[in-house]
């Protein structure tokens, strides 16, 4: 992670994979005009050969539709087990091209280029992939970790500033699951981060890498700990199912509003006092984001898209709820009537 390193792609790629000589890049229709051309070029001038293949950057269209049409793209190239695929956008383009990668010829390889905020500390870290289906958010996929993850903030002065405030979202469930001192950081720097202060950016990127990575690496597969880096978004895949991927609120901002309402839950539940959702709030307003909305959907229509996560055992919903900052549980036993109390905590209308 440093600035311009997309400029050394091609070294980058050749060490991760010595023996892709070729490769296809993925890339989505916002981030191609901005930088498509350019990392394409570099790849090609460091002597790998490289198609380009650009996909539509929307949740709608984050399915296997998608995925196909990327087949169709990497057997046109000829693209083999020994090749790679290169991602280069956000979370959508992480999720959707690794999962390609994951199950073209049983697995090639692919590193990941995040060109947003949210994607560099969370979709493009961990190895998680996968499509979104009618019935929920990401409830296709497979576990591909990538051979290599290329962050460069620079590509960061072409992302909207909303865009920004979402991945602000993640950094700031980091804070809660593990380092307050993180938490409290974010909240105190944040005219400087929405600033594109490039020291402060670099300083976010690497100490939320370093927490997503040392949480995946004692848990790869979510058999535990893992399960931490859900919290608020139970809340969160609910909100994005009910109000059609995206047309209503961006991940981040569903899983801030998802961060609230586990906070609530937890409070209601007696795990911590108010101060740890009144901090929550706080610091998610000091970025930019919502901690309510009177846009939700009913309570029986989220209560049904949450039996529906992929997070479900035996039937039940699995919350995870903070302690204090920096410090979850895990909650197996949560009721309906704590559920629906917990949306009633954020609907704001």
């Amino acid at each position: 992670m440093e600035p311009g390193a997309l400029t050394r792609l091609a070294d980058i790629v050749r060490d991760a994979v010595p023996s892709a000589d070729r490769v296809v890049l993925v890339t989505d229709e916002g981030v191609e005009p901005h930088h498509g051309r350019t990392v394409a070029k570099a790849l090609q001038g460091g002597g790998i050969d490289t198609a380009v293949a650009v996909i539509p950057v929307s949740e709608k269209k984050k399915t296997l539709g998608t995925v196909r049409n990327l087949y169709e793209i990497f057997l046109e190239n000829k693209l083999e087990r020994g090749h790679a695929v290169v991602t280069l956008g956000g979370g959508i383009c992480c999720d959707v091209a690794g999962f390609a990668a994951a199950t073209y010829l049983r697995g090639v390889a692919v590193v990941q280029c995040p060109t947003t905020l949210l994607a560099m500390v969370d979709a493009s870290v961990g190895g998680k992939t996968g499509v979104n289906v009618p019935q929920g958010k990401n409830l296709i996929g497979s576990f591909h970790q990538p051979a290599a993850v290329v962050c460069d903030p620079l590509v960061l002065e072409t992302l909207p500033e909303r865009e920004l405030r979402c991945g602000l979202a993640e950094c700031l469930k980091h804070g809660v699951i593990r380092d307050p001192a993180l938490f409290d950081w974010i909240a105190a720097r944040a005219p400087a981060i929405l600033g594109l202060d490039e020291a402060a950016l670099v300083e976010l990127i690497a100490r939320n890498v370093q927490i997503k990575a040392d949480v995946v690496v004692a848990d790869e597969r979510e058999a535990g700990e893992r399960a931490h880096l859900n919290f608020g978004h139970t809340f969160a895949h609910a909100i994005e199912a009910t109000a059609a991927f995206g047309t209503k609120f961006k991940h981040g901002e569903a899983v801030a509003i998802g961060m609230v309402a586990a906070a609530r839950c937890a409070e209601m539940r007696g795990l911590c006092d108010g101060t740890v959702g009144d901090a929550v709030v706080v610091a998610l307003e000091a970025v930019g984001l919502p901690t309510g909305s009177d846009a939700l959907a009913s309570d029986a229509i989220l209560l049904k898209a949450m039996a529906m996560d992929k997070k479900v055992q035996g039937g039940k919903v699995r919350l995870v709820l903070p302690t204090r900052i920096g410090e979850v549980v895990i909650v197996n036993d949560a009721t309906a009537d704590e559920v629906v109390r917990a949306w009633a905590a954020v609907r704001t209308g």
